[in-house]
C-alpha cells in the first residue's frame, strides 16, 4: 500500500543529503547515458551496411567480361570476352535448378534525355522483366517491361523518381514520350528504389529494344541472376564458383585468370558482413556490460557509504521500535527511487542526443544511430536490481546492529 509518510520521510532524507543524492544519481545516469549512445552508435553502424546493401537482392550474382591476362589453348592474352545471346541459354541450360531470376543487360552512360524543354543524361539499361526483383525496384506508378515488351521489340521504358523528377518536375510522366538520343519512348512506368536517389536515375528499356539499337550483333553486357532463396550461403558461393569455372571453360579463359570473366555473388558480401555485424555486436555487448558493471561498483560504494553514514540514524530508530524490515525496506525504497529517476533520465538524455546527432556522422559510415528502447529499459532495471542489492546487504548488516553500538559508532 502507498505509505505517505514513509515518501515523506524519503524526501525530507533526499532533501537533507543533496550531494550524496546527486552523487548517486549522476553515477546511474552516466552509466545508462553511455550505454544508450554506444549501442546507437552501433546500431548506425549497422544501418550504414543495411543501406548499403538495400539497392539489391540479398541473393544477386553479377557476371561481368573483361580481357584475359593469361593465354590459354594457343590464345593470346589481352583477348576481349563478349557475351553473346547463346550465352543465356547455356546458363539457364546448365543451372535451371540453381536460377530464380536471370536477365542479360546492356547498358549505356550518359544518354541524353530529353522531354519537351527539360534535359538530363542517364544510365539506360536494356533488360529482361525478371530484372526487377535483382533490383528491388518498386513501381509506384504503371508497370514495369513485359516479356511482350521483349517480343515486340517495343519502345517503351520504365523510368526512376529521380528521372521523372528532373524531367516533369511535379507532373507524372505515365504515358508521355521522351527522347533517348533521338529515338522516342514511351514511359509505362516510374519506380523507386531502396538504394536510394542514384538507383532511382536509371531507365530500364527491353533488352531486345536496346540490343537492336546499340549491338550490330547479339552481344551482352552482363548477366544478372538471382539463385534459389533456399541455398545457403556456401551452397550459393559454391553455384557461384561452378558458374565462374564453365564460364571460363566455354570462352576458353584460363582457370587461374580472374579479370576475363568476373562473378560477383551478393552472398559473399552479406556473409561477410553478417561476419563483422557479429563481431561488432559482440564488442558493443562487452563495452555495454562493462559499462553496466562500473555503473553497479559506483552504486555499490555509494550504497556502502549512505549506509555507514546513516547508522547512528538508524540505532535511534531502532531504540524508538523501529523493526530492522521496516528500515531495510525505508534504505531500499529510497535507492530504487533514485535509481529508477536517474536512470530514466540518462535513458531520455541519451535518446535525444541520438536524435540530435541524427545523420551527422553518415560520413564516419554512421547512419540514422538509435537503440531500441527495450534494451536500455533493461539494461535500467538491472542497474536499479543491482542497485537495490548492492544496498541490501550493508543495510540488513546496519539494521542488525544493536541500538547502543549504533549510536556509539563515529
Amino acid at each position: 500500500m502507498f505509505d505517505l509518510d514513509r515518501w515523506q520521510e524519503i524526501f525530507q532524507t533526499i532533501s537533507k543529503n543533496k550531494l550524496r543524492t546527486a552523487l548517486s544519481g549522476f553515477t546511474i545516469a552516466f552509466a545508462i547515458l553511455l550505454f544508450t549512445l554506444l549501442f546507437g552508435i552501433g546500431n548506425g553502424l549497422k544501418h550504414t551496411f543495411e543501406k548499403n546493401f538495400a539497392g539489391d537482392s540479398e541473393n544477386s550474382v553479377y557476371i561481368n567480361s573483361g580481357r584475359t591476362t593469361k593465354p590459354y589453348k594457343g590464345l593470346q592474352s589481352g583477348r576481349q570476352i563478349q557475351f553473346r545471346n547463346d550465352d543465356s541459354k547455356f546458363l539457364n541450360e546448365k543451372f535451371e535448378n540453381e536460377i530464380q531470376f536471370f536477365s542479360p543487360s546492356i547498358q549505356r552512360f550518359n544518354v541524353q534525355a530529353t522531354y519537351k524543354g527539360e534535359q538530363n543524361r542517364y544510365t539506360i539499361r536494356g533488360v529482361y522483366p525478371d530484372y526487377q526483383p535483382l533490383e528491388s525496384a518498386v513501381i509506384q506508378e504503371g508497370r514495369f517491361l513485359s516479356y511482350l515488351d521483349i517480343e515486340r521489340r517495343s519502345k517503351v521504358v520504365a523510368i526512376g523518381r529521380m528521372v521523372e523528377k528532373d524531367l516533369f518536375g511535379g507532373y507524372s510522366a505515365l504515358g508521355k514520350n521522351i527522347n533517348l538520343e533521338g529515338i522516342s519512348y514511351k514511359v509505362i512506368g516510374v519506380f523507386n528504389d531502396p538504394g536510394g536517389d542514384n538507383d532511382e536515375r536509371f531507365i530500364y528499356a527491353p533488352f531486345s529494344t536496346i540490343q537492336g539499337v546499340y549491338k550490330e550483333n547479339d552481344e551482352v553486357d552482363m548477366f544478372g541472376l538471382t539463385y534459389n532463396s533456399k541455398l545457403s550461403a556456401d551452397q550459393a558461393l559454391a553455384f557461384s564458383n561452378l558458374l565462374t569455372i564453365m564460364l571460363k571453360e566455354k570462352h576458353k579463359v584460363d582457370p587461374r585468370d580472374q579479370s576475363a570473366i568476373r562473378v560477383y555473388n551478393y552472398a559473399e558480401g552479406t556473409k561477410n558482413v553478417q561476419q563483422f555485424m557479429m563481431v561488432l555486436n559482440v564488442i558493443i555487448l562487452f563495452i555495454g556490460i562493462g559499462t553496466l558493471v562500473a555503473g553497479i561498483i559506483g552504486i555499490s560504494n555509494i550504497m556502502v557509504y549512505i549506509v555507514k553514514e546513516r547508522t547512528k540514524e538508524m540505532g535511534i530508530r531502532k531504540a524508538l521500535g523501529a523493526t530492522p524490515k521496516s528500515i531495510i525496506s525505508m534504505i531500499m525504497l529510497e535507492s530504487v527511487f533514485i535509481t529508477a529517476i536517474a536512470g530514466y533520465s540518462g535513458l531520455l538524455i541519451g535518446v535525444f542526443a541520438l536524435k540530435a546527432i541524427g545523420n551527422g556522422l553518415e560520413e564516419y559510415w554512421i547512419v540514422n544511430p538509435s537503440v531500441e528502447t527495450y534494451v536500455v529499459i533493461g539494461a535500467t532495471i538491472v542497474l536499479i536490481i543491482a542497485g537495490t542489492i548492492a544496498g541490501y546487504i550493508p543495510a540488513k548488516r546496519a539494521a542488525e546492529i544493536k541500538p547502543i553500538e549504533a549510536l556509539n559508532d563515529e
